[in-house]
């Protein structure tokens, strides 16, 4: 049986996120009012809870910066929906160490009873051998913020495991809910699943094409049901990226004109005097590329 596919007439018995990533200066791609386009997010996300009355659980990194301003914290106390649950993700965590929890924002949130922390598989910890019982029903759950993915590897030479790889290492869990990885996907083996719901906002130039999203839970059948984030097209720029590439581009042919209109009998340094003097070359440009050769 596919695991995604939707069931009818049953009971939503939770609903799956993943990086929320709350913050508050903007993002360097979005061309939008961030700060807005995050809540109504989590307020859409409040409202989903409210329909389907059913535990939230989120994959970790629920601050994008452990240390949040209290007006952030505020908000966050005031927006999370009820019966949110989650686990403590890089971001969340001071240094991220597991150790230093009770200085982070999340840790704040715990307090005022507004979240609450599995115990189980926080950032760079092991799953232990315990792990949550769905209510009622025969399910074993575990919620882990951990680096995975689906299909090829997302960088040469990445050592994370496989979702299909943390299945198999880990056979007595129904249902593993990941975080970390932005992309949202979900994996199947035998009648267990793993799902990896992405991140609650887009927040690099990466995310350009991404439908942002979460899964409901059916715990009786062990299947998941994907649900769009509403969210507005054409918001994410790559306009930074192309900047950074261009100058690139410009420092490239600069060194290559150099290497070809250099005097061999002069040192490198007297070499790109020569340059800029021939050339006119604007102080702020000088002083920036001298810079760079004393780093």
């Amino acid at each position: 049986m596919k695991r995604t596919k939707s069931p009818q007439a049953k009971k939503v018995s939770a609903i799956l996120v993943g990086d929320l990533h709350l913050r508050e200066d903007q993002p360097v791609c979005r061309t939008d009012n961030f700060w807005d386009a995050q809540w109504e997010k989590l307020m859409w996300l409040q409202g989903l809870q409210q329909k389907y009355d059913c535990p939230v659980y989120c994959s970790g990194d629920v601050f994008h910066h452990w240390k949040a301003s209290p007006y952030l914290i505020s908000l966050a106390l005031n927006t999370l929906p009820n019966h949110f649950w989650t686990v403590y993700g890089n971001h969340d965590l001071p240094g991220h160490n597991y150790v230093l929890r009770d200085k982070s924002a999340l840790r704040t949130c715990e307090l005022a009873a507004k979240a609450t922390a599995f115990d189980e598989a926080h950032w760079e910890q092991e799953p232990n051998k315990g792990s949550l019982f769905y209510p009622d029903i025969d399910r074993t759950i575990l919620v882990w913020h951990v680096m995975t993915y689906k299909g090829q590897p997302p960088w040469p030479g990445c050592t994370d495991l496989s979702a299909e790889q943390i299945l198999t290492k880990y056979p007595q869990f129904d249902l593993i809910l990941t975080g970390h990885n932005h992309k949202s996907f979900v994996q199947e083996l035998d009648d267990r699943i793993l799902v990896n719901p992405g991140s609650l906002t887009r927040q690099t130039a990466d995310q350009i094409d991404d439908e942002p999203s979460v899964y409901l839970w059916y715990a009786e059948s062990n299947i998941v049901e994907k649900v769009g984030i509403p969210h507005t097209k054409g918001v994410i720029s790559r306009q930074h990226i192309e900047q950074v590439e261009e100058r690139k581009a410009r420092y490239e042919a600069f060194i290559a004109r150099l290497n070809q209109e250099g005097d061999p009998e002069l040192s490198f340094e007297k070499n790109l005097e020569k340059y800029f003097q021939q050339n006119q070359v604007v102080k702020s440009v000088k002083d920036l590329i001298y810079e760079q050769l004393e780093a």
